[in-house]
């Protein structure tokens, strides 16, 4: 769901001085976990009650169960607005106790102060979920963790295999690295004569992630995307358009219309999930035929992964009980039940060993999850915390200038970094 992670952070930026200096009294309980669990303590989900009322009302009552003593109120706010909720929660110090979070929401928050570091309070919980998902929650600049993971998602790549065909190219070894990717795609648009794409998109800033470019310094102070390795990458996106081999319209493409074209043949892969199979199925029989189903591109052997995260409000009154809620949400045994109920994955070291994960049904949903969860057991998020939506929009506005030729790849990265680096300041 699209956020401005800006405007939380400039209004935290705001508000947050004041609402810290509240007496000793005023700033919650203990930041040791390890004490009784009890107490009243909220917790907030972010648009989560319309379909999912049922499982939270069990997952709560089951909470209380296990510790006699303790009561779980559940708020679920809407998506659109949810940043200024959470602004305005901090401000008027009515945080919840346990706040669903993802990692851009959750940097401003801790670095006011406001998110538990669990390395500190739950480190000893740290196994229990993969090392790429425990990590998405820490904040460059910051030691800790600030949230525990909690549902992760993914999209493999469809490609059409009798275009690869077509094009002399091996349907059953679809390029798996940028190297591969760089040079499958130029025969393709060779042997086509332009007509044949094979992607769609321009880089976002996941692919220079995906490529091994260093996104930002270990401070959080500067952006580092523009390094040779990242104009290397720009170069040969750069090639790929002169040649077609990137679609022409890309630039100004969207999810829908990058769709489109693959679906109409004019682009040979795209990033997709299972109801895509059920689309193409209907609407182009020939193509879900042809249908092959791979990783990322990937040059790191990591693809990326999108994650959700369950923060514990540092200032909460009960850290025991809170700490162990969030942790109950997010335990192996209720994320494997939730993941049965929608398409998402869990973020539990072993879940993704679970046949329901691994094991082949003959439908199209079981091919695509199977596919995903493979490729996320080492998956990372590319994406840095820090990386706002007005920072996203300056760097395919500059990549645009580079493949259109109108300023070199060099110059192209360094004024995006220069404006992300701008941007960052003023948060």
């Amino acid at each position: 769901m699209p956020i401005s992670r800006r405007s939380l952070a400039a209004a935290l930026a705001l508000v947050l001085p004041l609402s810290a200096c509240g007496s000793g009294g005023d700033d919650g309980g203990p930041t040791d976990a390890s004490g009784k669990v009890e107490g009243d303590i909220t917790f907030q989900t972010w648009n989560l009650r319309a379909n999912f009322k049922p499982y939270f009302e069990d997952l709560i009552a089951d909470f209380e169960h296990t510790y006699p003593g303790t009561h779980v109120k559940w708020i679920d706010q809407p998506a659109e607005g949810y940043p200024d909720k959470l602004s305005a929660d901090a401000a008027g110090g009515t945080l919840p106790d346990v706040v669903n979070v993802s990692p851009d929401l959750v940097a401003p928050l801790a670095r006011a102060g406001l998110a538990l570091d669990l390395d500190k309070a739950a480190g000893t919980y740290r196994s229990e979920y993969l090392p790429g998902a425990w990590a998405s929650h820490r904040i460059p600049g910051m030691k800790g963790t600030y949230a525990f993971p909690w549902y992760l998602n993914t999209g493999p790549l469809f490609y059409n295999k009798a275009l690869f065909e077509k094009a002399g190219l091996d349907p059953e070894q679809p390029p798996k690295t940028y190297d591969d990717l760089f040079s499958d795609a130029l025969r393709m648009a060779e042997k086509s004569d332009g007509k044949v794409a094979t992607l769609a998109n321009v880089p976002t800033i996941e692919d220079f992630g995906r490529y091994g470019v260093p996104l930002m310094n270990r401070q959080g102070t500067a952006f580092t995307f523009n390094s040779a390795k990242g104009v290397e990458l720009l170069t040969r996106y750069k090639e790929l358009y002169d040649a077609k081999a990137l679609d022409p319209q890309a630039l100004t493409a969207t999810p829908e219309s990058a769709g489109k074209k693959f679906l109409t043949g004019a682009v040979a892969m795209n990033p997709g999930s299972a109801l895509d199979l059920g689309n193409f199925k209907k609407n182009a029989p020939s193509l879900y035929r042809n249908i092959g189903i791979t990783d990322q591109i990937t040059s790191t052997g990591h693809v990326n992964m999108y994650v959700m995260g369950v923060m514990v409000n540092s200032r909460t009154r009960h850290t025991p009980a809170a700490v162990a809620f969030a942790h109950f949400v997010t335990d192996a045994r209720h994320q494997m039940s939730f993941a049965k109920k929608v398409a998402i994955f869990p973020s539990t070291a072993g879940s993704l060993d679970d046949p329901y994960f691994t094991k082949e049904d003959g439908t199209d949903e079981t091919r695509v999850r199977v596919a995903a969860a493979k490729s996320l057991k080492n998956a990372v998020n590319y994406t840095p915390v820090l990386f706002s939506d007005q920072m996203k929009t300056a760097l395919r506005n500059e990549v645009a200038k580079a493949l259109q030729g109108r300023q070199s790849p060099e110059e192209a990265l360094d004024n995006a970094v220069n404006a992300a680096d701008r941007l960052l300041r003023q948060g």
